[in-house]
């Protein structure tokens, strides 16, 4: 069974006793846009007691919320109980839910493209806050007050922009107003992981440039990056123009160092232990200025053993490209050429790096009467070094070659 027949049967076990269940937000705005989605969150009157007794496979992750995963063939599905949310504090969450009507429901949901529901046995959309009209309209708008909507969770003024751009929408006036005047509230209520989450999101889909300039027109990118607040609107449009050109899926850590074109690489690590970004994305970041500022990266002579080690990285390609785009086209293709050229020229060497087999290893060394220590890491890569300039993969002779070096004793 597909995802959606296993939620249709989940919908169905609640319908049957006696319950009202529909799909709920997202799936229901991309049903109605026509984007297959597998994201499908289920809403119920049913109280949590009764889910975790209809269901017996359950994750409790939010039963004060009244939301539990339903785990049913194989496919996970979050339902909640139809809410109304009381006493928002610390711009984030409630400080406690009362069960309500769908109606009730829909109101307190963020955007009206995201308050609709479907009931996939009528085959029905129930839309209480003019969802449809604003997905034919292109517009993004809150439900009700968007002063009151981001009061309640700070984060939604980002959401706002990440929707706008995701589907190309304008987010409607009023909307704009208020994510303006509330901006400088965006900290601390919100934790700097979900900002960070969000840029993640925003970077899956085209049009990450487009939002970073939206964020910037709203104030919100300089109080998410105080050091961007002196920069104009024409220069954070210059900075991030190169990105709608990076690769498809190119890593989001990439898309925001865009617009710090000149970080050093303290900064850059600066940068994203402040985003709280994860070591992975920091070690991408960090390759790639470090290719940025290469003296040798579009130059006929090259380090060739620096160059076979920077090939090797498993992100080298993406982080060429990202590189590339800030180029006009023709020298764009001139510098992407000469890489290609270099990596054919290293590739035997750019493999070993890979696999780790160099030509010549530790325990050739150590065979060879060379203690552990700083004098075998030299040599190390001096072997390595010599491989590659004499295209030689013969131990022994790099060996021969060795024994001339001053580290050799």
């Amino acid at each position: 069974m597909t995802h959606q027949d296993v939620a249709t049967k989940i919908v169905m076990r609640l319908v049957e006793e006696g319950f009202k269940a529909y799909f709920a937000g997202g799936w229901v705005r991309d049903y109605l846009m026509k984007h297959p989605s597998d994201d499908i969150d289920i809403a119920t009157d049913a109280p949590t007691e009764v889910l975790l007794d209809l269901f017996p496979r359950t994750i409790l992750v939010g039963l004060s919320f009244g939301v539990v995963i339903v785990v049913m063939e194989g496919h996970q599905f979050e339902v909640a109980t139809f809410r109304r949310d009381i006493e928002y504090v610390g711009g984030r969450r409630p400080t406690r839910i009362e069960p309500s009507t769908p109606e009730e429901d829909a109101s307190r949901r963020d955007f009206t493209i995201n308050g609709m529901f479907y009931d996939p046995i009528e085959k029905v959309v129930h839309d209480y806050v003019g969802g449809a009209e604003d997905i034919k309209l292109r517009i993004i708008r809150t439900i009700g007050d968007p002063y009151e909507r981001f009061t309640e969770d700070r984060l939604r003024m980002i959401r706002a922009v990440r929707f706008a751009s995701r589907f190309s929408f304008v987010i409607d006036e009023e909307t704009k107003d208020a994510v303006r005047s509330n901006a400088d509230t965006l900290f601390p209520a919100v934790a700097m992981e979900r900002v960070w989450h969000e840029f993640c999101k925003m970077a899956r889909y085209p049009n990450f440039d487009h939002a970073m300039i939206e964020m910037h027109r709203l104030d919100l990118l300089p109080v998410i990056f105080p050091q961007l607040k002196e920069v104009n609107l024409h220069e954070i449009k210059e900075r991030v123009a190169p990105v709608p050109h990076y690769l498809p899926h190119t890593d989001p850590i990439l898309s925001v160092l865009a617009l710090f074109p000149h970080a050093t690489p303290s900064e850059v690590e600066e940068l994203c232990r402040y985003l709280r970004t994860s070591q992975a994305e920091f070690s991408i970041g960090a390759y790639f200025m470090g290719l940025k500022i290469r003296p040798d990266l579009d130059t006929e002579a090259y380090d060739k053993l620096w160059w076979a080690r920077a090939y090797s990285h498993p992100k080298s390609n993406m982080c060429l490209h990202a590189v590339a785009a800030a180029y006009p086209q023709a020298e764009k293709e001139a510098l992407l050429l000469r890489h290609a050229q270099r990596l054919a020229v290293l590739q035997t060497a750019v493999d070993r790096l890979v696999k780790k087999t160099p030509v010549v290893n530790a325990s050739r060394l150590m065979k060879e009467g060379i203690v552990p220590g700083k004098s075998m890491g030299v040599l190390l890569n001096e072997a390595e070094k010599l491989a590659i300039h004499l295209d030689c993969d013969n131990p022994d002779v790099i060996i021969e070659h060795l024994k001339k070096a001053t580290e050799w004793k």
